[in-house]
């Protein structure tokens, strides 16, 4: 499975932007998570978000209200929705797929991911 995430930039706090996460090669899976991390310079990776074969999603507190994590089947592809952008908020996002339908104590774990995009860069500016 390869994973490509695109969709950051430079935007003013409060403003809006959209990632998306495009899944291509082995993807059959009628199981799996789908999950956004990000890391800034300096810190550790950590959970933005993830969505679930069965539907579900689940959000950082820090995100929670302001990212919305959604699918598009058809397509292979997850988006992040993040509106109210703060400047805290700058990191490289990264998409990350695995292949199990994840139980929620583990979900936010960035070593129970077994495929990686590349990382796209999100600036906000105050």
């Amino acid at each position: 499975v390869q994973l490509q995430a695109s969709g950051g930039g430079l935007v003013q706090a409060g403003n809006s932007l959209r990632l998306s996460c495009t899944a291509s090669g082995s993807t059959s899976s009628r199981q799996y998570t789908v999950a956004w991390f990000r890391q800034a310079p300096g810190k550790k990776r950590e959970f933005v978000a993830a969505t679930r074969s069965s539907g579900s999603t689940h959000y950082a507190d820090s995100v929670k209200g302001r990212f919305t994590i959604s699918r598009d089947n058809a397509k292979n592809t997850v988006y992040l929705q993040m509106s109210s952008l703060k400047p805290e908020d700058t990191a490289v996002y990264y998409c990350a797929r695995d292949p199990r339908h994840l139980i929620v104590s583990t979900l936010r774990r960035s070593l129970e991911y077994e495929y990686w995009g590349q990382g796209t860069q999100v600036t906000v500016s105050s």
